[in-house]
């Protein structure tokens, strides 16, 4: 799940990282900032290698318990770069001029692992826990009514609600797949498959 970094004395956002159950559980004993990286499958200590720790003050969660809120006490900079903080450019022009980051193009991937964490930890409070323990079914139910909300949104031409409703389609499909233990590497491998 998304880690926001924050500075518990100056309150500046300081970076983004990704953290799972193992990276957090680490930051909770070590009281330092963990991050798990998903291109290298790896924990990383933050300021193992800079000296730049973020020290723990507190950590919190967000409503949907999605999202978790790291109050720190940084030992240096937390950018890469030797800013203060990873958010220092103004977004200047529009936003769907924005290029797509590796983190964008392997969003399904993404996903697909945050499901497969919430499938392991049922967290309370969470839509997604509700649907595993709602159990199989259930989850095909719900890819059946997200498929209609798609064919009709892209019957009526209403394009943003047809963004929407195939965000909640995939989305809905991943879960239907997890429950179901199919790898999604299977899907890949079908789909290159009917490439050829």
């Amino acid at each position: 799940m998304p880690v926001i970094c924050q500075d518990s004395i100056t309150k500046q956002v300081l970076m983004l990282g990704w953290g799972n159950i193992e990276s957090i559980n680490k930051t909770i004993e070590s009281n330092k900032v963990w991050f798990y990286s998903r291109s290298r499958n790896e924990l990383w200590l933050k300021g193992e290698t800079s000296g730049n720790f973020l020290n723990l003050v507190s950590l919190t969660q967000d409503c949907d318990n999605d999202v978790l809120l790291a109050m720190v006490k940084p030992d240096g900079p937390a950018c890469h770069t030797g800013e203060t903080t990873c958010f220092n450019d103004d977004f200047i022009g529009d936003i769907t001029e924005i290029e797509y980051s590796e983190t964008t193009s392997n969003i399904i991937d993404q996903l697909f692992s945050t499901i497969g964490d919430r499938k392991k930890e049922l967290p309370s409070g969470s839509y997604t826990s509700k649907l595993f323990q709602d159990g199989t079914p259930r989850i095909a139910q719900k890819v059946v009514e997200e498929s209609g909300e798609v064919a009709i949104a892209a019957a009526l031409s209403d394009k943003n609600e047809l963004v929407n409703e195939t965000a909640d389609l995939l989305y809905h499909i991943l879960v239907l797949l997890q429950s179901s233990e199919v790898e999604l590497s299977r899907v890949y491998e079908e789909l290159i498959s009917r490439m050829k």
